[in-house]
Protein backbone atom coordinates (compact mmCIF):
# COMPACT_ATOMS: atom_id res chain seq x y z
CA UNK A 1 0.00 0.00 0.00
CA UNK A 2 1.55 3.36 -0.97
CA UNK A 3 2.18 5.80 1.86
CA UNK A 4 0.30 9.07 1.85
CA UNK A 5 2.19 12.31 2.22
CA UNK A 6 1.18 14.31 5.28
CA UNK A 7 -0.77 17.40 4.33
CA UNK A 8 0.51 20.55 5.99
CA UNK A 9 -1.64 23.59 6.59
CA UNK A 10 -1.21 26.36 4.02
CA UNK A 11 0.07 28.79 6.66
CA UNK A 12 2.82 26.51 8.02
CA UNK A 13 5.70 27.78 5.86
CA UNK A 14 4.85 31.41 6.70
CA UNK A 15 4.71 30.52 10.40
CA UNK A 16 8.13 28.83 10.19
CA UNK A 17 9.60 31.89 8.44
CA UNK A 18 8.17 34.24 11.09
CA UNK A 19 9.53 32.12 13.95
CA UNK A 20 12.99 31.99 12.38
CA UNK A 21 12.89 35.75 11.83
CA UNK A 22 12.68 36.31 15.62
CA UNK A 23 15.62 33.96 16.19
CA UNK A 24 13.93 30.62 16.81
CA UNK A 25 15.22 27.25 15.60
CA UNK A 26 12.41 25.27 13.98
CA UNK A 27 12.11 21.58 13.10
CA UNK A 28 9.14 20.42 11.03
CA UNK A 29 7.66 17.33 12.73
CA UNK A 30 4.55 17.14 10.56
CA UNK A 31 5.64 13.81 9.02
CA UNK A 32 5.75 12.11 12.45
CA UNK A 33 1.99 11.75 12.70
CA UNK A 34 0.28 9.93 15.59
CA UNK A 35 -0.95 13.27 16.97
CA UNK A 36 2.55 14.73 17.40
CA UNK A 37 2.59 18.53 16.94
CA UNK A 38 3.78 19.99 13.64
CA UNK A 39 6.70 22.04 14.92
CA UNK A 40 9.46 21.77 17.52
CA UNK A 41 10.87 25.19 18.34
CA UNK A 42 13.98 26.17 20.24
CA UNK A 43 14.02 29.72 21.59
CA UNK A 44 16.06 31.32 24.36
CA UNK A 45 17.34 27.92 25.52
CA UNK A 46 13.81 26.46 25.88
CA UNK A 47 11.85 24.03 23.70
CA UNK A 48 8.28 24.45 22.54
CA UNK A 49 5.80 22.39 20.52
CA UNK A 50 3.30 24.07 18.19
CA UNK A 51 0.44 22.49 16.31
CA UNK A 52 -0.32 24.53 13.18
CA UNK A 53 -3.96 24.99 12.20
CA UNK A 54 -5.78 27.33 9.88
CA UNK A 55 -8.02 29.88 11.55
CA UNK A 56 -10.98 27.48 11.48
CA UNK A 57 -8.91 24.30 11.87
CA UNK A 58 -9.49 21.91 14.77
CA UNK A 59 -7.44 19.17 16.37
CA UNK A 60 -8.22 15.69 15.12
CA UNK A 61 -8.78 12.86 17.61
CA UNK A 62 -5.12 11.77 17.77
CA UNK A 63 -3.92 15.35 18.17
CA UNK A 64 -6.46 15.95 20.93
CA UNK A 65 -5.23 12.89 22.81
CA UNK A 66 -1.58 13.90 22.35
CA UNK A 67 -2.31 17.36 23.75
CA UNK A 68 -4.34 15.93 26.63
CA UNK A 69 -1.69 13.47 27.80
CA UNK A 70 1.53 15.33 26.99
CA UNK A 71 3.15 16.40 30.27
CA UNK A 72 4.81 19.44 28.78
CA UNK A 73 4.13 22.55 26.77
CA UNK A 74 2.11 22.42 23.53
CA UNK A 75 0.19 25.21 21.80
CA UNK A 76 -2.04 25.58 18.76
CA UNK A 77 -1.14 28.48 16.45
CA UNK A 78 -2.93 29.70 13.34
CA UNK A 79 -0.94 32.58 11.84
CA UNK A 80 2.62 33.93 11.76
CA UNK A 81 1.64 36.73 14.16
CA UNK A 82 -0.13 34.33 16.52
CA UNK A 83 2.87 31.97 16.48
CA UNK A 84 5.37 34.74 17.29
CA UNK A 85 3.12 36.23 19.99
CA UNK A 86 2.63 32.78 21.53
CA UNK A 87 6.37 32.07 21.47
CA UNK A 88 7.23 35.42 23.07
CA UNK A 89 4.56 34.97 25.75
CA UNK A 90 5.65 31.43 26.58
CA UNK A 91 9.32 32.39 26.68
CA UNK A 92 8.56 35.23 29.12
CA UNK A 93 6.92 32.89 31.63
CA UNK A 94 9.21 31.55 34.34
CA UNK A 95 9.17 27.79 33.82
CA UNK A 96 11.57 27.08 36.67
CA UNK A 97 10.36 24.90 39.50
CA UNK A 98 11.81 22.70 42.18
CA UNK A 99 11.03 19.04 42.53
CA UNK A 100 10.81 17.20 45.82
CA UNK A 101 12.28 14.12 44.16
Amino acid sequence: MPSRAKRTDANQSDIIKALKKVGASVVDLSEVGHGCPDLAIGFRKKNYFFEVKTEKGKLNNLQGLWHKYWNGQVAVVNSPENAVDTLLLLSAVDHSWKSDI
